[in-house]
């Protein structure tokens, strides 16, 4: 018999799919939590779906019960589901993309099919256009423009793969391949190593002097659903959760030049090719060659840069943007590095939608080596997250005096608000009240769709706000799901420039925002940055690192993000923030 494989991450989509269909339709909401259950499980599965399957085990995978089971066993023996075919002469296929949509739900996704025949993207945003929708119940000219700035930020979206999702895949990847006997190093090279936002393939690079051995097992792995390609120096894999990876194994002293090759960027590489042959050498990943056809072997990175006479420029900045430039005439900016963070100013307890208490957050601070934690909370209008009323914010204070007094002088705890910009441009709190508190983050979250000039605007108002130190993660994206709103952000900035107010860059890896190209923007216009981690537990403290990577792309220094300053300097700019 015939069987079919799918990797852990097509049958979650599969699922997923009938969950989208089956509430377009109108089905009882239990059917569609299990289907939604089923894809999620199935997406974060560690092993091989197909190896349980095999096993007769898939009920022993969580989510996964008799009814879905069979549909699994159906896909794996024939290659479809008949319950799926079934249900797609009932609920056109194509529909399911229209909820891709920004704040576009399965009852109007049912209402557009219903009354006008639209079952794909195409068809929507040509119904927007032509002022058809706008005639519907529920509907009006606000809600189809709304829906046409939707499509317009559905088609910014990436199909890449997220830092927050390539980062710790690789990371297990690399412990794997160090256990292998012979491999001396393992690094990730490409964009993962350049940090950029989204990645595409893995790419893995490793120093071993026999290759044969590395390849064997990388191939091998449990969590391999294919071998793409497999030879001497390089092989590609496919793994269950979706995601490929290249695979190049090197001799320990040709690794430096291995290395540099694989991270890039490809038009950073040019330039050092072009800088190699000025010096009479050429450059490729095995090394360098002299004219004589002798060779210059590097062990390490520093040894490639060195023997073109500049200094080792940082992964992150290798994107050809005037690093080569910058080295060569001893003007790289000192980067900021992890240790240079001193505070820790934007988190949330349990006053809001954080998950522990204030001492929690703040030892979880202090263990970091942080002197500074600010205890952000939202604001109440934000309804998702049960904000601080301005009655909560005597006992709030109540609670961090406590906790300071339990502390000591091991960590300063402020009491500080993550503010909600709300859509009419007004902030959640009275200027009394913002001015009775250490720090102050606005932030928009809700109407993220409005048109440039209005959602430019309510940003101005926050900013132009004496009482508001500092924006927090401008454009309210979230890596891949959520475009953020199309500012005018050459307007944002320049209020930001004569309001003296700090612009975040969130660490949390979904938002990277703002992000390197604007973060360089911003210190070049002497902006004021802050670089925190969002965090809801103690655990997400440790995200930092990335919101570090993103400030390293925009060539950040320490001396330009309010909480890399020693915290006497922190606390008196906030104190003259008024």
């Amino acid at each position: 018999m015939t069987q079919h494989q799918f990797t852990n991450q097509e049958l979650a989509d599969i699922f997923e799919t009938i969950a989208n269909l089956l509430e377009i339709k109108g089905e009882v909401i239990y059917k569609i939590l299990a289907y939604r259950k089923a894809a999620d499980s199935l997406r974060d599965y560690g092993g091989n779906v197909y190896t349980v399957w095999q096993e007769g085990k898939l009920t022993d995978i969580p989510g996964v019960g008799k009814a879905i089971s069979e549909k699994i066993d159906e896909l794996y023996t024939t290659g479809h589901l008949e319950f799926l075919d079934k249900l797609s002469s009932e609920v056109p296929p194509s529909l399911a993309e229209l909820l891709e949509v920004p704040d576009l739900g399965p009852k109007k996704v049912a209402l557009f099919w219903k009354e006008l025949g639209i079952t794909d993207l195409a068809g929507l945003e040509a119904a927007a256009q032509a002022g058809e929708l706008q005639n519907l119940p529920g509907m009006g000219q606000k809600s189809e423009a709304k829906i046409l700035a939707g499509i317009e930020a559905l088609s910014r979206r990436t199909t890449r793969t997220p830092l927050w999702k390539a980062w710790p895949a690789a990371d297990e990847l690399l412990k794997k391949l160090l256990n292998i006997p012979g491999v001396e190093q393992a690094v990730a090279g490409g964009s993962l190593r350049r940090m950029k936002e989204t990645v595409g393939d893995l790419d893995l690079l490793v120093a071993a002097a026999d290759s044969a051995p590395v390849m064997e097992a990388f191939t091998n792995l449990p969590e391999v659903l294919q071998v793409i390609g497999s030879g001497k120096t390089k092989s590609s894999v496919e793994f269950n959760n979706g995601l490929r990876a290249q695979l190049w194994v090197h001799p320990p002293e040709r690794f430096g030049t291995a290395l540099q090759y694989a991270t890039g960027s490809k038009d950073h590489n040019v330039r050092l090719r072009e800088l190699s042959l000025k010096n009479g050498l050429s450059l490729s990943e095995h090394g360098f060659a002299r004219e004589d056809e002798s060779e210059i072997l590097c062990a390490t990175e520093e040894e490639v840069y060195e023997v073109l006479g500049i200094p080792w420029i940082p992964p992150e900045a290798r994107e050809d943007r005037g690093e080569v430039q910058a080295a060569l005439a001893g003007e790289l900016p000192d980067f900021i590095e992890l240790s240079d963070i001193q505070a820790e100013l934007h988190t949330h307890s349990t006053w809001s939608d954080g998950k522990v208490s204030i001492k929690e957050m703040a030892i979880g601070a202090r263990d970091r080596g942080y002197k500074i934690l600010a205890v952000t909370d939202h604001s109440p209008s934000l309804g998702i997250t049960q904000g601080v009323t301005i009655k909560d914010f005597k006992g709030q204070r109540e609670e961090i005096d406590r906790a300071q007094e339990e502390l000591g002088d091991s960590i300063l705890i402020l009491q500080g608000s993550e503010v909600e910009i709300k859509a009419d441009g007004t902030l959640d709190y009275p200027d009394q009240v913002l001015a009775e508190l250490d720090i102050v983050f606005a932030s928009l979250h809700v109407s993220l769709r409005q048109p440039r000039e209005q959602i430019t605007k309510r940003l101005l108002n926050a900013i132009q706000n004496p009482h508001v130190d500092v924006i927090g993660h401008p454009t309210g994206r979230l890596i891949p799901d959520r475009e953020g709103a199309d500012l005018d952000i050459e307007a944002v900035f320049a209020a930001a420039v004569e309001s003296g107010v700090a612009m975040e860059i969130s660490a949390h890896p979904e938002r990277l925002d703002l992000n390197d190209i604007h973060a360089r923007q911003a210190i070049e216009l002497g902006i004021p940055l802050s670089i925190n981690t969002d965090a809801h537990t103690p655990g997400e403290l440790d995200l930092m690192h990335f919101g570090i990577a993103t400030a390293r792309r925009g060539w950040v220094e320490a001396k330009n993000v309010i909480n890399a300053w020693e915290p006497d300097k922190l606390l008196d700019w906030l104190r003259n923030r008024g």
